[in-house]
């Protein structure tokens, strides 16, 4: 009988569990081994090995990277020391005549480092709501080289388009790059919607424990990932081996991770929703949700993280956190453990009020990371909060 073939293209579940598997030539190790190694011999003179320098390459690093592009559907990708550099890598690559157009919610932390490179006449920026076909338009005559997207959008769980973007953007000669911190390849994968780039920050769901800072950027053309690596050799944007290797470690898990937590997700969403001292819900996962119609299109689930505002402002606020239990008070988000955080203070302060007034992030919003623990554990801390408002 003929031996049965094997699909040459694997499933992202599959890559996520096993890449880098038993792949160890020197002693048959399952899980990959651990490059430490700063330096690397020479063969001989002018005669280096596949790695000679850490800044340059390291064995783990380049196995995570190889992990991700699989992952996003990329034709490679540069692990960084954290997702503001992931951004940054891209953003140097940019000069004083370059317009960047970056969506008027995005995280407190792009927003920040744009305004900042902005500042130093690095490039120029212009803020805008995609979701405003009419504005989009205005902005996209400027012919800016880079539209950033941000979808789902931090803190208010806003959703755009991928692919009427990208169409909007190249027709108008600019690249896109597409934050996925929120959902990881597991729930949306951008580059197969039109985008040019995809960045993370890996210290989220792609790692999932809180325990290392990391990003990523994907790109879809070999000629720009090489560029994007010898610019990371150039500026020594690099992750560190161990926390490469620890995020290959927790991407392990991150399909099963991923599939709980926006479970949990959907059952405190539904239950914030009818509550009294909420004023609104902001979660792609719910059908009064503005975006749930392209999120179901665009995404293969509706994550696990979302906001919502209380109708008593910063004195709700407050007691809130004062009372809730399973949620800790603290940033990040897409750890095992469930967070909760006030981004008029902590991830979108320096912002600045005028910015978060424009954006829509209210005093009185909270946002959720929603972990992996009992579903009713977790609405019941909500409660005890919600109680106290």
């Amino acid at each position: 009988m003929a031996e049965k073939s094997f699909k040459s293209e694997l499933a992202c579940e599959t890559i996520a569990a096993t890449h880098g598997v038993a792949s160890d030539t020197a002693f048959g190790a399952v899980v990959p081994p651990l490059y430490l190694s700063s330096t690397f011999t020479f063969e001989a003179f002018d005669q280096p090995r596949t790695y000679d320098y850490g800044r340059s390459g390291n064995p783990g690093r380049d196995m995570l990277a190889e992990a991700l592009a699989k992952l996003e559907g990329g034709a490679g990708a540069v692990v960084t020391s954290s997702g503001m550099a992931a951004l940054d890598l891209l953003l140097g690559l940019l000069g004083p005549d370059d317009l960047v157009l970056a969506p008027h919610d995005c995280y407190g932390g792009t927003y920040r480092l744009l305004m900042a490179r902005a500042g130093r006449r690095q490039f120029r920026v212009a803020f805008v709501d995609q979701s405003d076909g009419p504005a989009l338009a205005t902005a996209l005559a400027d012919e800016p080289s880079l539209v950033l997207v941000e979808t789902p959008s931090n803190p208010l769980m806003r959703v755009v388009d991928i692919a009427a973007i990208s169409a909007l953007a190249k027709a108008a000669g600019a690249l896109v790059a597409v934050d996925n911190t929120f959902l990881s390849p597991a729930l949306q994968r951008p580059l197969l919607l039109g985008a040019d780039y995809v960045f993370h920050s890996t210290t989220k769901y792609l790692n999932g424990h809180s325990d290392v800072i990391g990003g990523a950027i994907i790109a879809t053309h070999p000629a720009r990932v090489n560029v994007l690596r010898r610019w990371s050799n150039v500026v020594g944007t690099i992750g560190a081996p161990f926390d490469a290797w620890l995020t290959l470690r927790g991407l392990r898990t991150l399909f099963p991770r991923v599939e709980r937590q926006q479970q949990n997700a959907m059952a405190i969403a539904e239950h914030l929703e009818r509550h009294t001292a909420v004023l609104r819900v902001h979660y792609p996962g719910l059908s009064s949700h503005p975006g749930h119609e392209v999120a179901h299109r665009q995404q293969r689930g509706f994550g696990a993280m979302l906001s919502f505002e209380l109708a008593g402002g910063v004195p709700a606020v407050q007691r809130f956190l004062a009372n809730v239990r399973m949620f800790t008070l603290a940033e990040s988000l897409g750890g095992v453990e469930s967070l909760v955080s006030h981004p008029a203070t902590m991830t979108h302060a320096d912002m600045g009020e005028e910015a978060r007034r424009v954006a829509g992030i209210d005093n009185g919003l909270l946002r959720l990371s929603v972990g992996l623990e009992n579903q009713d554990d977790l609405i019941a801390g909500l409660e005890r909060g919600l109680a106290a408002c």
